[in-house]
């Protein structure tokens, strides 16, 4: 054999390590396709495209799954999700507002089987978005400028989440929350709004002081007839056997005193007795 020729490969010495690879290939698909790992934020159920079709009550868990490789997993990632949307909307007199407002849901844990059926996968873009852009434009147009931006807004919010949530619910979505992000009028209308609310406040304050003032005149004048009718009454338990009584008292304490006097009996118009310094 010259030294430039290269040695003979016999294909049948290869044919053991062909079949080798290929079975290795094969394991290593059936085991990929068999032993499914899902996440804690994952939920998956089985298309079984050779049997019965989708099987919706069949929800896997997180963790080791084992599915028969012929089948379909399909995953669904069940986590807090959150859409945003900016949309343009006319208010009940006819003004257009540019609204910011998202929404934060997340699937049914236990129905992701019924979700898909309806939505496969996409049931942000075919259900959430179009059906909260939808209650944003009913809600908004029954109400003024003045209520979205002051003095109606957690009302506003309140009804299109109720009404977004009864829609969602039914399809299987829990909605966590709906919030305005921002609301964005025509610069006139705020303008013109704000200077109102700076105008209704004003006026409250100067309300507040004139009721203020009429509760401390009425407490006053309460107070000036209760001290008006004691005084009555005190004045007609008062008699001038009283008075009498009261000045011998005085005039008896007076006369134990060692100080010089003259004491005249019945001196007084009254009958009292007259007290002359001695001194």
């Amino acid at each position: 054999m010259s030294q430039f020729e290269q040695p003979s490969i016999d294909p049948s010495k290869l044919k053991p390590y062909i079949f080798i690879g290929v079975a290795i290939v094969i394991l290593l698909i059936f085991f990929s396709k068999t032993f499914v790992i899902l996440q804690p934020t994952e939920r998956a159920v089985i298309f079984k495209k050779y049997t019965s079709g989708l099987d919706v009550d069949d929800v896997k868990g997180e963790g080791l799954n084992i599915v028969a490789p012929w089948n379909d997993v399909i995953i669904f990632q069940i986590q807090e999700q959150q859409v945003e949307e900016t949309m343009d909307v006319l208010s009940k007199d006819g003004l257009s507002i540019s609204l910011d407002v998202s929404l934060r849901f997340r699937p049914e844990p236990e129905q992701i089987g019924y979700l898909y059926r309806k939505f496969r996968t996409g049931y942000i873009e075919s259900l959430i978005r179009p059906e909260l852009r939808s209650a944003v434009r009913q809600i908004i147009g029954q109400y003024t400028p003045e209520e979205l931006y002051a003095t109606k807004r957690q009302e506003i919010e309140t009804k299109i989440e109720m009404k977004t949530r009864e829609i969602l619910e039914t399809n299987n979505i829990q909605l966590k929350a709906l919030l305005f992000r921002s609301i964005k009028l025509p610069l006139t209308i705020k303008n013109s709004i704000e200077a109102k609310l700076a105008a209704d406040q004003e006026a409250q304050k100067y309300t507040y002081l004139i009721e203020k003032e009429k509760k401390e005149a009425e407490r006053r004048k309460i107070d000036a007839e209760g001290k008006a009718e004691a005084n009555k009454i005190l004045s007609a338990s008062i008699t001038d056997n009283i008075l009498r009584e009261k000045g011998i008292s005085a005039t008896e304490e007076l006369a134990k005193s060692s100080n010089s006097k003259i004491i005249v009996i019945g001196g007084g118009g009254d009958g009292l007795p007259i007290i002359l310094n001695g001194n």
